[in-house]
């Protein structure tokens, strides 16, 4: 698993853009930037949807204050999922990274299995503060939201 003071892996991921999906790199997003990056494990799911968005949107003013360039919501969806979810919560300051096939959440070592309910392999739910490619905090939440909400990791800015 990835831990704090590694670099994040060079692939390339999908946003929904203009006129679909677009492709874009790692390096790319994190790379000269400080970012905050966030991951669900599926869009529109109550958590995810009720509390740990909501929250980035609600505060992405206030961390992008403290210093950061860009925040990052990740999750095993499609880019059409993805942007369809960002509409839905009024988040337009946040990248919504696709991560189609679950291959960034593996190649960092935070895949979760959720078969038991139907939903395959995903993300764990976790966020990270990102400085120029490395990981400088790396907060995974087992159960709840509560280390790698927002206002957890605006506190930590």
């Amino acid at each position: 698993m990835i831990k704090i003071g590694d670099r994040l892996p060079s692939m390339q991921l999908t946003v929904m853009g203009e006129k679909g999906p677009e492709p874009i790199t790692t390096d790319n997003i994190f790379n000269g930037n400080k970012v905050v990056l966030f991951a669900v494990p599926g869009a529109f799911t109550p958590g995810c949807s009720l509390t740990h968005l909501p929250g980035f949107v609600v505060n992405a003013d206030k961390i992008k204050a403290a210093g950061v360039d860009k925040i990052v919501c990740t999750s095993v969806n499609d880019a059409f999922v993805m942007g369809a979810w960002g509409k839905d919560q009024n988040a337009e300051h946040i990248v919504m990274l696709a991560d189609g096939n679950g291959d960034f959440a593996a190649a960092l070592g935070l895949s979760l299995d959720a078969s038991a309910h139907q939903m395959g392999m995903r993300s764990k739910r976790y966020a990270m503060i990102v400085n120029d490619g490395v990981i400088e905090l790396l907060n995974i939440d087992e159960k709840g939201v509560d280390k790698s909400s927002a206002e957890t990791i605006l506190n930590a800015l």
